[in-house]
């Protein structure tokens, strides 16, 4: 689509969904133009309301809603693009310097009195318009004269929840060299408050961006970038926290420009482009222009280098738990501190593991409320409640058991008794948090064990109940009967306390092949009279095991003769094929001969 030109244009913004084109080409008036099918694409025109106010900009705050912000206030419309016309909302008088709009959070701050220092927020949500507290930003000292002193360049907005970011090139204490950046608390309720400040330590031409919760500040004189995150502790001096950057100084990774024109041209190696240049221009959050090379960028931060940067592991995870993309290089930072060379001490590694399970009761909380105010039909009279999102910050059980303990475990490069220790840390951490323990982490641990014969450790284990009561866990212990033969009594206890169906634990242990085993539990819990003979031939049979085949039948033939006075088995029990079976294998003189007394 070409416009047509009507002069110079000073702004041009689509509406959010790009259906309606805002352009402003004079002081005074914003013309707009339809982009929505079978519409004619006809311009129409909404001069400001304030007699001799100049429109500094306009913003879009939804499809259908735009801000003009005039150097005498702002003025609050809805776009009726079938009428091809603006309704005025609400309009707000007051002198305005300069503007900055934050669309993610829909506030927009105006810069006024004449120092420029007093700054007015509105926000704007679904046709509405909300002043919020004015708060005034500190000035480095007293201005001498009464002009503008606070300029737009050294202020940005920050959706952290929402901070207002002041760029202070001269900090306001005489014992403090370099510049700092303050950064104000915007709640939507209540009064705005000082609570943040970036230590810079050096002086010089700065930038801003925020990406992934962190502020990065760019400093062009030594072209290097510092990393600041406000959620790691700080110096509390009673009012503010005071932050050093998080890691050293570091310059944005170079990138290569390629060399544009025709294929004979191309060939030519690329150049690396100006880092830090005095044509780049910022904008928020993460963008970064070229002017002088036409490029725009996006900042994005690289968490693995961070890994070797930060070296202390606790604070490692504080800074990776914040970030976005953060499960896959928290997962590596625990693998790495169980494997030599990093390996780390069981204090610093139960340390690690707490900070991961915090995290991970709090989204288990908040999926139980979840599902309780579901469960209980309130979450009609509530359209605000939302699932809980679970964020990379989550690292439960199964994702510590495949990409970090089980491959530990089978390495077998640290000593076992450091193995063992790590598991139960990891399961006491658990505990601490009140998190139900996975079956898997406890047959971890008894695999463990038993590897290294440690039985007299299992022993106790169990018999202190270190090791949780399972389904699972007591099919484990019975089938380490024949290398361990207490398991067999301690699976029994097991399973007595957990009261489970009996029928259910011979299945699992019979699809595990544990037929002995199966049968031996049977005997144990006096319930051998009734079971199927054709279930454990069967699984006898699969085993594909000839001296197993003939303990389980040799079995069924004695319990026969007990309870009919015959061996043999009735039409009934469906034995047929596996009394062949027998036949062929053993020879038919091998069958039991009935008794008689």
């Amino acid at each position: 689509y070409r416009m047509e030109d009507k002069g110079e244009v000073k702004c041009i913004k689509f509406s959010l969904g790009n259906k309606i084109l805002a352009v402003q080409r004079t002081l005074k008036s914003v013309d707009f133009l339809n982009f929505i099918p079978d519409s004619p694409q006809v311009e129409y025109t909404q001069e400001c309301k304030t007699k001799n106010a100049n429109i500094l900009g306009f913003c879009w705050t939804s499809s259908t809603e735009i801000v003009f912000i005039t150097d005498q206030g702002i003025e609050f419309y809805q776009v009726l693009p079938e009428k091809r016309s603006l309704k005025l909302l609400k309009n707000q008088s007051i002198n305005v310097n300069w503007y900055m709009y934050c669309p993610e959070s829909s506030v927009i701050l105006l810069s006024t009195t004449v120092l420029g220092n007093v700054l007015q927020p509105f926000y704007f949500k679904s046709g509405t318009m909300s002043k919020l507290s004015k708060f005034e930003i500190e000035l480095p000292a007293a201005p001498k004269s009464s002009k503008l002193s606070l300029s737009e360049r050294d202020i940005a907005m920050a959706t952290m929840d929402l901070y207002v970011l002041y760029l202070r090139h001269h900090s306001r204490t005489s014992n403090s060299t370099g510049a700092e950046v303050v950064l104000y608390h915007l709640p939507r309720e209540g009064s705005c408050k000082k609570t943040h400040i970036l230590k810079l330590n050096r002086t010089g031409k700065f930038a801003l961006n925020v990406v992934d919760n962190l502020v990065v500040v760019h400093h062009q004189d030594t072209e290097t970038s510092v990393i600041f995150d406000i959620k790691l502790k700080g110096e509390f001096d009673g009012s503010t926290t005071i932050h050093q950057f998080v890691l050293p100084p570091r310059s944005i990774q170079p990138y290569q420009i390629p060399v544009a024109g025709p294929a004979s041209v191309t060939s030519q190696s690329p150049v690396p482009c100006k880092l830090y240049s005095s044509s780049w221009i910022v904008f928020q959050p993460d963008i970064i222009i070229s002017a002088s090379e036409g490029y725009l960028w996006s900042l994005q931060v690289k968490l693995e280098p961070v890994v070797n940067l930060l070296l202390d592991k606790g604070k490692l995870m504080d800074f990776l738990l914040q970030r976005k993309e953060c499960k896959m290089v928290i997962l590596s930072v625990c693998s790495q501190m169980l494997s030599e060379p990093e390996r780390g001490s069981l204090s610093m590694i139960a340390t690690v593991f707490d900070k991961l399970n915090h995290e991970y009761k709090k989204y288990l909380e908040a999926e139980q409320s979840y599902t309780m105010v579901v469960e209980a039909g309130l979450s009609r009279s509530n359209p605000l409640l939302k699932r809980p999102v679970r964020t990379q910050a989550v690292i439960d059980q199964s994702d510590m058991y495949t990409h970090v303990l089980s491959v530990f475990t089978e390495k077998k490069e640290a000593p076992h008794k450091f193995t063992i220790a790590v598991l139960m840390e990891y399961i006491r951490s658990l505990n601490q948090f009140q998190i139900a323990v996975q079956h898997y982490l406890y047959e971890l641990v008894i695999k463990t064990l038993v590897q290294h014969n440690l039985f007299y450790m299992l022993h106790q284990f169990l018999q202190y109940h270190v090791l949780s009561d399972s389904k699972p866990l007591a099919c484990l212990l019975l089938s380490l009967e024949s290398i361990y033969p207490p398991a067999h009594q301690l699976s029994l206890d097991m399973l007595k306390r957990l009261s489970t169906a009996n029928d259910e634990i011979v299945e699992v242990l019979l699809s595990k092949h544990q037929v002995l085993a199966a049968l031996r539990f049977i005997r144990g819990i006096g319930g051998h009279d009734s079971i199927s003979a054709r279930k454990f031939l069967d699984a006898a049979k699969q085993a594909e095991d000839d001296m197993l085949f003939y303990t389980i039948f040799r079995f069924f033939e004695q319990r026969n003769q007990r309870l009919r006075g015959n061996p043999s088995f009735t039409p009934g029990e469906h034995c047929e094929e596996h009394v062949a079976f027998f036949k062929q294998v053993f020879g038919e003189q091998a069958l039991m001969k009935p008794t008689t007394f």
